[in-house]
């Protein structure tokens, strides 16, 4: 079997350096941490296998690093390499599906009862001391409404938006779709416009991939549609809903709130609309983190280390 040489450029982004360590049994390993722009070249130049999340792989790099022959992303997204190029250069590109649909529908609703309970409120209520002083056993405070009874709109009825709904329907939702590639159909729920959807939902979820037919997908004109009181969550992806629009649909009341996951800029510019003080009560952000359950994470590696295995076994003497 012919030795390969295998670099990893972004360990960091699944957790670290050592999560690696079974590639050993597959080659020669170096494991980076991090991989700036300028250094992408130096660290896989003598590489036949390349394992990276985020990195870019350009038509300019696979050119300057022409010992490649396998790039294994640790992740299903595929915009950081050029897929073209890479395929007319008889470069092999492997990504991973399915590792993340139940961490993803966990944090869905991780978000959606934080918010819907206003966890942080009452946990700060407590910590302050104003409960221990208040002389009553409870404080209504905000308080917070039930899932039952309510309508679930999900955007996108892939893997991840199927199991949101059945989670929902456990709620006691009622349930309904919009599937944007057109593809992903069900007898199970209704399916709407977007419209209809976006005018009929109390709480919507997005679980679309984007392309030409999400981006921008929820804009000033779709905000209209929704009803004041509705609540939006992406953890699809950044790019799917406009973001100075969406802070001002918040600053005018036109939604009650917002949980997001993914952003068009990641990590999120320090100067974003959706940073706004005067909103900060009414969205909740976490840091693109629905896919890092420890059991994701895992999945995800093996699914990496098999695709590696496989080509070894395939294209190797």
């Amino acid at each position: 079997m012919n030795t390969h040489t295998i670099v990893v450029l972004d360990a960091i982004t699944v957790g670290n350096a050592s999560a690696f360590d079974i590639f050993k049994t597959l080659g020669n390993l170096t494991v980076y941490n991090t991989t700036t722009k300028e250094e992408r070249i130096s660290h896989i130049q003598n590489a036949d296998i390349v394992i990276t999340n985020k990195v870019i792989m350009s038509k300019e790099i696979l050119d300057a690093c022409p010992s490649i022959k396998l790039i294994c992303l640790t992740a299903t997204g595929m915009n950081n390499v050029d897929l073209p190029y890479a395929e007319k250069k008889g470069i092999i590109v492997k990504n991973v599906a399915g590792y993340s649909t139940e961490s993803v529908a966990q944090h869905t609703f991780a978000l959606t009862l934080s918010y819907l309970h206003h966890t942080q409120y009452y946990a700060n209520f407590v910590q302050s001391g104003a409960y221990s002083q208040s002389g009553l056993f409870t404080h209504i405070g905000p308080g917070y409404w039930e899932l039952q009874g309510k309508t679930w709109g999900i955007i996108g009825l892939g893997a991840i938006g199927r199991r949101v709904a059945e989670i929902a329907k456990a709620f006691r939702c009622t349930v309904q779709y919009v599937s944007t590639s057109n593809k992903n159909h069900t007898n199970d729920y209704p399916q709407r416009t977007l419209q209809e959807l976006l005018q009929s939902s109390d709480i919507i979820s997005i679980h679309a991939p984007l392309n030409e037919n999400t981006h921008n997908l929820i804009g000033e004109k779709e905000f209209s549609y929704m009803q004041s009181h509705a609540l939006l969550i992406n953890v699809g992806r950044g790019g799917i809903i406009n973001e100075p629009a969406l802070a001002q649909a918040l600053r005018k009341n036109q939604i009650a709130g917002a949980c997001i996951d993914v952003m068009g800029q990641e990590p999120l510019p320090a100067n974003s609309p959706l940073l706004a003080d005067d909103i900060a009560d009414k969205i909740l952000i976490t840091p693109h983190v629905a896919w890092i359950s420890k059991e994701a994470i895992s999945s995800l590696l093996k699914k990496v280390y098999a695709n590696v295995q496989t080509y070894i076994e395939e294209y190797s003497n």
